[in-house]
């Protein structure tokens, strides 16, 4: 049950993975908007699944590197990797807003990280093995656990 998602996976997934690779400072932001909507591709996303905003297609996208970046040689990565390390980036980049944030682009859950991921497959962004299956990010971690009570500061006692 892994899941493979090369990085190189034609013109237009190439043009939205250059963006994922970035960071995402203020400056940038309209650079990732410029650059996700070129020749369509957010629009045929869009068209597929509507629920989440384009960063969270993007930052899965950046998920799907930073799981890369962490391992010796790059090799599938699986369902459940991909959702600990969309929780692990999250926590780098955002902090304490880190659920915020995702539940802002209208993820809520692990299993909508694997509709993203899916919608990604489905317009030829990413590729699959045939016994890929969204399940495999069903119920990875529950978002209040991840976010709040497993947070860092959590245990920090109130003077």
């Amino acid at each position: 049950m892994s899941r493979h998602f090369p990085l190189d996976v034609g013109r237009d997934g190439a043009d939205i993975v250059r963006v994922a690779r970035r960071t995402v400072t203020r400056q940038q932001s309209r650079e990732v908007s410029e650059l996700a909507f070129r020749d369509g591709i957010m629009d045929r996303i869009r068209l597929r699944e509507p629920r989440f905003h384009e960063h969270a297609y993007l930052f899965v996208l950046g998920a799907l590197e930073y799981c890369q970046a962490r391992l010796q040689e790059r090799r599938h990565i699986t369902g459940r990797e991909l959702s600990e390390g969309c929780r692990a980036l999250a926590l780098d980049r955002y902090g304490v807003m880190a659920r915020l944030v995702l539940e802002h682009w209208g993820v809520t859950r692990t299993a909508d990280i694997g509709d993203i991921v899916f919608t990604l497959v489905d317009t030829g962004l990413l590729l699959s093995q045939p016994n890929d299956t969204k399940d495999d990010f069903a119920d990875v971690f529950d978002f209040e656990d991840a976010f709040e009570r497993e947070y860092p500061w959590s245990n920090v006692q109130r003077a």
